[in-house]
């Protein structure tokens, strides 16, 4: 299986990434992104320093310079290449991934993403092929410390800020780096889990949306009597909360929960989500005074959407939250930041905020082995075809009470679903019709 996937690269190593290849995608990338200068950062995996480094040496005899900005997150990797005068970036990690795993994630000028269709599928080509001849003059090479510069940015969201309890669980993973300096500015009493880097993640996979990884959060914040739980994965790109009763919420309510903090000082403009998300989105960002804009998934798509619709903010179920001020970019650190300010302006519990937000019964994304996905597809829309249909992403059926969204995984033969309706009777009852006709039983 290719390493090039639909928004990055990524694989295990050294079996499918190993520093000749990394070389050999530093000699290709400034030619796909067009670019004379890059940046480069990395996480904390064990294999990230040496890809890294092979990264920056082919970036180098392509004739492009080369910043290295060390350890850092992605999205201080993003705030780098938006904020710089650089025609592209690269970011050495493999997000939530079990450790053996790595990869990289490329950004062209102003952090503006690359994906599989824009940029990665001529990267791919030119890596398996034969590389163009090195020009004469290698390209400098130089060290960059950017965290303070970053941490002032991300304090620019942090106004408002009261005395809240927090508990953060960075499961050994960047944000681990990052948040200490931005709580010594902030009015919070800090509960850190994990903050120690560690590549081998000795405690728990750095995947919040995995339950099982947020056991410990729920069990400190439930312990300290704490505000608000948080969990990072290993970039912090992405992050989830819990509230004060350790309850999970689910990334959808948090979108509304933040675009109606964002639209009180921008009302009239458009919040972006993911067509995963629940009917409350819309609901609220209308109510909010704001224009919904829904999106199919993938961070291409989301920030592509966002840039065009010049919204504050736009989120997806998988826990990425995307800001304009934040180069259109993902940031579970200023997704936190924003969280904190609108729970210290309401004077409110998490729990309280919450509650309303849970007005409809959803399934969650439910993942099922299929052999001809289109065909399958296919079969549903045949099935429901009394209701309203989309296909934006996949295939997306409404009716009155209800509604489902069924779409292909980009590398395994699985479809995903998600089903929301108006009560739980609702939602089995129509779980168990879509689940007849994707188990060949209708």
């Amino acid at each position: 299986m290719s390493i090039f996937k639909a928004y990055d690269v990524r694989g295990v190593v050294p079996r499918d990434l190993n520093e000749d290849v990394a070389y050999r995608i530093g000699r290709a990338a400034p030619l796909v992104l067009g670019a004379k200068s890059m940046v480069v950062g990395r996480d904390m995996r064990r294999s990230s320093e040496a890809l890294a480094r092979a990264l920056i040496r082919g970036i180098a005899e392509s004739g492009c310079d080369a910043t290295d900005i060390g350890l850092c997150t992605t999205p201080m990797n993003y705030f780098a290449v938006g904020s710089g005068p650089y025609g592209g970036a690269a970011m050495v990690t493999a997000s939530h991934n079990p450790a053996e795993w790595n990869g990289f994630k490329f950004s062209r000028s102003g952090a503006a993403p690359v994906s599989y269709e824009t940029g990665l599928a001529e990267m791919e080509r030119l890596v398996a092929g034969e590389l163009p001849p090195a020009p004469g003059t290698r390209g400098r090479v130089e060290k960059k410390d950017v965290r303070p510069a970053y941490v002032r940015h991300l304090l620019k969201f942090a106004e408002g800020i009261g005395p809240l309890t927090v508990v953060v669980d960075a499961g050994n993973g960047m944000a681990g780096m990052v948040l200490p300096e931005i709580f010594e500015h902030l009015p919070c009493r800090l509960h850190a889990l994990y903050f120690e880097l560690d590549g081998s993640f000795p405690n728990h996979e750095a995947n919040p949306l995995k339950r099982e990884n947020l056991v410990d959060l729920q069990a400190e914040v439930r312990a300290t009597g704490a505000d608000i739980g948080v969990a990072f994965d290993g970039d912090a790109d992405r992050c989830m909360f819990v509230d004060e009763t350790g309850e999970p919420v689910s990334s959808d309510l948090v979108t509304a929960l933040l675009a109606r903090e964002l639209l009180e000082r921008e009302r009239g403009a458009a919040v972006v989500y993911d067509l995963r998300s629940s009917r409350v989105v819309p609901e609220e960002i209308r109510k909010a005074g704001g224009v919904p804009v829904e999106t199919r998934v993938g961070h291409s798509f989301m920030k592509a959407i966002l840039r065009e619709h010049k919204g504050p903010m736009g989120g997806e179920l998988s826990g990425h939250y995307y800001f304009r001020d934040h180069f259109y970019s993902d940031s579970g650190e200023v997704a936190m930041l924003v969280m904190l300010r609108m729970l210290s302006r309401s004077g409110r519990r998490m729990s309280e905020l919450v509650a309303p937000l849970r007005r409809y019964s959803a399934t969650g994304e439910i993942n099922f082995e299929v052999e001809d996905k289109d065909a399958m597809i296919e079969a549903l829309a045949s099935a429901f075809r009394d209701g309203e249909q989309s296909r934006l992403d996949g295939l997306t059926v409404r009716y009155k009470d209800w509604w489902f969204n069924v779409r292909k995984s980009n590398t395994e033969p699985v479809l995903r679903l998600n089903l929301e309706a108006d009560t739980p009777e609702i939602r089995d009852r129509a779980r168990a019709r879509v689940e007849a006709v994707l188990r060949g039983r209708a």
